[in-house]
């Protein structure tokens, strides 16, 4: 397997948070028959979020709070959704050999839910935000055609 294109994602939140998402594809493997060119692919996939810019006001909201408690789980109490103004999904592509050839597989990942907790604070002083998001995985055969590296 062979990463060939990457791209973070941007998630605008309307509180004016401004969020990464990041995606990486693990492993990608033939795993069997499907009707999209002959191949069933496996694809294994983790994804993390970041804060890239928080509003002065909102670090001044939890500036006193306590930091938020380590795993296991989550406080439940003070979450609020937050709503998405707009966002640029994280996408990933990578090569891999079949019994039918090189695929490129991609795999793009985009924010469905934010929710907001402003009765804690991280380690960089912001309010605690939570993301949820959804897989977009596909694949295509590829012959001959050259992206980043040699396939």
């Amino acid at each position: 397997m062979k990463v060939c294109s990457s791209k973070e994602g941007v998630i605008k939140l309307v509180d004016g948070a401004i969020l990464k998402l990041r995606i990486a594809v693990v492993h990608a493997r033939e795993a069997g028959f499907s009707p999209f060119a002959g191949v069933n692919i496996d694809v294994k996939a983790i994804g993390g979020v970041a804060t890239l810019g928080v509003p002065e006001e909102l670090k001044e909201k939890v500036k006193d709070k306590p930091l938020m408690p380590p795993s296991p789980g989550l406080p439940k109490d003070g979450w609020e959704i937050v709503d998405i103004k707009e966002q640029e999904p994280a996408m990933e592509e990578v090569i891999i050999d079949t019994s039918k050839g090189k695929f490129l597989v991609r795999v793009v990942a985009e924010a469905t839910m934010v929710a907001r907790n402003l009765d804690y604070k991280s380690t960089l002083g912001e309010p605690i935000y939570w993301v949820s998001w959804v897989w977009k995985i596909s694949w295509k055969p590829i012959q001959g055609v050259k992206h980043d590296g040699e396939y």
